[in-house]
């Protein structure tokens, strides 16, 4: 019996998608067809349409919306409402690890977009995400941090989480708000091994006259599949490895944002009490055993150093 892509629960016999996921994508939509092309027509395509589209990036990229009538994915230039990612033409299982790493992220608390994965022709898996600075074919209004503090896509990795901060203090409407966000993030990324938090991951987004932090994206656990020697995309106290309880609760949670001992430990006990959950869904997820297997050991091995 397949599950699906899109919730994670069982379907219903020959079934590629429950009805659930399927209304989750559209109220009135009761199929799927896949998407007709294959992973490598898929990065063909996202590059003859890079330099049209508004969601470049080292990953190819493409611009989908929903066909409900034709229960279809169709790749557009203009006035799509989805993203997608075809699996990576070097590292595996990307699309399944990017799905899985946001579902974690939404257990913690952390605000993401809708999100799912879609069949291929070949059989392959894509992942989707929504777009969160669209409503409704109308532009939200966005910018990321390299724009905010005037670096390039070429040097994108050559700040600090401290001057991330140092946005959110200049510009957010509540920042202490948005501080709390960020280090829920941070702990997040630490724990998942998301080593690729650079500074075109962390969005402003303006909406009802507020000023705060995007929804995350661009979530996955690279360690296990980049197996770099860094832990984090921006330095914390100068480090970006061996990070310790003190360099990322001490230093960066209490002293740098501000936050108090007793918040800061009510954050910890709520990725303690999120990891049963997390130990189901990988269980639950699309990532092969192996992966599996290294996704929830360096979980594990990062939060014994949180302990500590």
């Amino acid at each position: 019996m397949n599950r699906c892509p899109i919730t994670y629960e069982l379907c219903e016999v020959n079934q590629k998608y429950s009805q659930k996921g399927l209304k989750l994508l559209a109220r009135t939509l009761r199929d799927l067809k896949d998407l007709p092309y294959t992973p490598k027509e898929q990065i063909q395509l996202a590059a003859q349409f890079a330099a049209k589209l508004s969601i470049q990036g080292v990953q190819p990229k493409l611009s989908v919306k929903l066909n409900v009538k034709d229960e279809e994915f169709v790749i557009v230039e203009k006035g799509g409402m989805f993203i997608l990612k075809p699996p990576h033409q070097t590292y595996d299982e990307v699309p399944q690890n990017e799905d899985l790493s946001m579902r974690l992220a939404k257990i913690v608390g952390i605000d993401v977009p809708f999100h799912g994965m879609i069949y291929n022709i070949d059989g392959s898996l894509s992942y989707i995400v929504k777009r969160f600075d669209r409503i409704k074919n109308q532009k939200i209004a966005v910018e990321d941090f390299s724009q905010l503090l005037q670096y390039t896509r070429d040097t994108k990795y050559e700040s600090s989480m401290e001057k991330v901060v140092g946005v959110i203090e200049k510009h957010c409407t509540f920042p202490m708000v948005e501080k709390l966000k960020l280090f829920r993030l941070v702990i997040f990324n630490f724990l998942i091994g998301n080593e690729d938090m650079h500074l075109k991951n962390f969005m402003l987004i303006r909406r009802k006259d507020k000023v705060e932090l995007s929804p995350a994206y661009d979530l996955l656990n690279t360690t296990i599949v980049i197996q770099s020697k860094e832990e984090i995309a921006l330095p914390i106290r100068g480090k970006k490895s061996k990070l310790t309880r003190s360099d990322l609760v001490d230093y960066f949670g209490i002293e740098r944002l501000g936050l108090s001992e007793a918040i800061l430990d009510d954050e910890l006990l709520r990725f303690k009490e999120s990891l049963n959950q997390w130990e189901g869904l990988l269980v639950k997820s699309f990532l092969s055993e192996k992966m599996r297997k290294r996704y929830e050991e360096l979980i594990k091995a990062r939060w014994q150093r949180l302990k500590d």
